[in-house]
């Protein structure tokens, strides 16, 4: 009997599939970055993804890496999160639209799971006419590791 595949190594297989659908070579860096998008929770720039294909693969170029992730958003595989600031962040492991909770300070991306989002777009559509394709939903604030952090660095200049 086979062991289910992950949803790791379903992820990948979608993506390799769709590579090769499209006649895209899979050479071993590109191999490198799906890998890398198909596993990841994080939302990694490119920046992140080169330097971890770096180390495998140390004469890739960050252009190789720019390259096969506007490949990947192109062919609806990657979720592209462009910011105010200009930078960028990418997911491989959701590439549909989802919200997202995002930490102002050390920037975490997490994927929130709400239940009323359906409801919502339902809503947005019948009073506004549109029929809604696409949504992007981000909430900004403080994560808890960083509130907990700002409050023992209060605590300690107190105690100063």
């Amino acid at each position: 009997m086979e062991k289910p595949l992950s949803r790791t190594n379903v992820r990948l297989e979608q993506m390799t599939a769709r590579l090769k659908e499209r006649d895209f070579r899979l050479t071993p860096q590109r191999l490198a970055v799906l890998k890398i998008l198909a596993s990841s929770n994080g939302h990694p720039s490119v920046e992140r993804i080169y330097a971890q294909v770096h180390r495998d693969f140390p004469t890739t170029s960050i252009a190789t890496v720019y390259k096969t992730v506007a490949l990947l958003r192109d062919l609806g595989e990657v979720l592209e999160l462009g910011f105010p600031d200009g930078s960028n962040r990418y997911d491989g492991h959701k590439p549909y639209p989802h919200p997202h909770v995002i930490c102002t300070k050390c920037k975490i991306i997490l994927d929130p799971e709400l239940s009323g989002l359906t409801d919502l777009t339902r809503e947005v559509s019948a009073e506004t006419g549109f029929r809604v394709t696409m949504h992007r939903v981000d909430f900004f604030g403080v994560c808890r590791a960083c509130q907990e952090t700002a409050s023992r660095k209060e605590t300690e200049t107190i105690g100063s």
